[in-house]
């Protein structure tokens, strides 16, 4: 652990002019170009050809989650703005609840211009179904960083209409510029359907219905994996070693189905983005949490920033899996959902996924020291080859398979 710990940040630069930062995705999905690094060896291809690098019978991992049109703005009789950015709810294991809720609900917020909300109530109309809706916020606590708001309103639509009406859906700021009205659509997965997060598992950003298809007709299983994205994602590595940092926390929800595929693929996996491979590797700390703990509950699941390095794991992947099967099965859970804040950084043991679809990260941070354990160091080998041969980069920019 002293190793992982002593990582300087400083080594995982590289330079990023930001005309190499794709501002707007390409019009056809999946005629982004394709990185191929397979077992240290680089070449390329077009993203509409991955069915042909992936192996028969492979079983391949998607991020279901969907992103929610989280920031909010209002205005103060004063003029000023306040914009309330929703992060997670204040009790998050209940996402699908949060978002029926037709009176009232809590959560977690980013404020802007915070210190001219002092307190009190602000409002404004939305038309929801043709009907006018007034919603109010107000602040209920939590620390100046992270608020937090409780939204109200009448009309007797739904948390989830209402934020459709008036929210704006949150693109990275790296973009450097408004949302736009394509990007309800084009910063959505086509396979999108559980709300919750607010940024985009952007790997899965390249498939189109014709390649789900493609790879189902190549012989892949494709299962998926709810981890809803935090604002935190984008959070940068200020401190000089990773010690410093804190991993941002993130709800994860798993169906014992896709646990029980995964066991019968010999706890292997093909992740569609970091955000699958955080999830994926996580199991197997739960797993282990379980077979220590039969008495634990749902709520006390959680794996910590440093757990994979706290320690000796003597369970196999698939018996780690297995124990969380069982756990599930003696408390009738048909899922299980908690929370993870796993760091991994070189170092790293990874015990399921054996390949990783993924987009190209920015420098300085914590998915490229994700990047950088799964390929054995070589990012840099990976990073070079594709600032020469024209890649674009980030969330709306080219894709890469990395097998090592």
């Amino acid at each position: 652990m002293k190793n992982i710990q002593e990582i300087a940040i400083a080594e995982y630069d590289y330079p990023l002019p930001d005309e190499r930062i794709a501002k707007y995705p390409l019009a056809e999905r999946d005629t982004s170009k394709l990185l191929l690094y397979n077992k240290g060896t680089v070449s390329e291809a077009s993203f509409s050809n991955l069915p042909n690098y992936i192996p028969q019978g492979a079983l391949m991992v998607f991020n279901n989650t969907k992103v929610i049109q989280a920031r909010l703005r209002f205005r103060k009789e004063t003029g000023a703005t306040i914009e309330v950015f929703c992060l997670e709810p204040e009790q998050p294991c209940d996402y699908q609840q949060i978002f029926l809720e037709t009176k009232e609900c809590v959560w977690q917020c980013l404020v802007g211009n915070s210190n001219r909300w002092k307190g009190g109530v602000l409002s404004q109309t939305v038309a929801v179904g043709g009907k006018d809706v007034t919603l109010s916020v107000e602040r209920v606590g939590g620390p100046a960083a992270v608020n937090h708001v409780r939204f109200f309103w009448d009309g007797g639509c739904s948390f989830a209409e209402l934020l459709e009406a008036a929210g704006e859906l949150p693109i990275p700021p790296y973009l450097n510029r408004a949302t736009e009205e394509s990007d309800t659509k084009t910063y959505q997965t086509v396979y999108s359907k559980i709300k919750g997060s607010v940024a985009a598992p952007t790997a899965g950003l390249h498939f189109t219905p014709a390649v789900l298809e493609a790879l189902t007709a190549a012989g892949v299983e494709r299962e998926e994996v709810t981890l809803h994205v935090g604002a935190g994602t984008f959070k940068p590595v200020k401190s000089e070693l990773i010690a410093d940092h804190e991993m941002h926390e993130e709800y994860i929800e798993v169906r014992k189905a896709m646990l029980e595929k995964l066991i019968a693929a010999g706890g292997k996996a093909v992740a569609v983005g970091t955000t699958s491979v955080r999830t994926l590797e996580s199991l197997y700390f739960l797993g282990e949490l379980v077979a220590e703990n039969p008495d634990i509950t749902m709520d006390e699941l959680h794996v910590g920033q440093w757990t994979p390095y706290s320690r000796e794991h003597s369970l196999s992947t698939v018996e780690a899996l297995e124990a969380l099967v069982a756990w599930m099965e003696r408390g009738g859970y048909d899922c299980v959902h908690s929370h993870t804040q796993i760091m991994i950084a070189p170092g790293y043991t990874f015990r399921i996924v054996k390949a990783i679809v993924t987009n190209f990260h920015q420098p300085k941070s914590t998915l490229l020291l994700l990047v950088s354990a799964f390929v054995k160091g070589e990012w840099r080998k990976i990073y070079d080859y594709a600032l020469a041969n024209g890649f674009r980069f980030l969330s709306y920019g080219d894709s890469s398979l990395l097998i090592p």
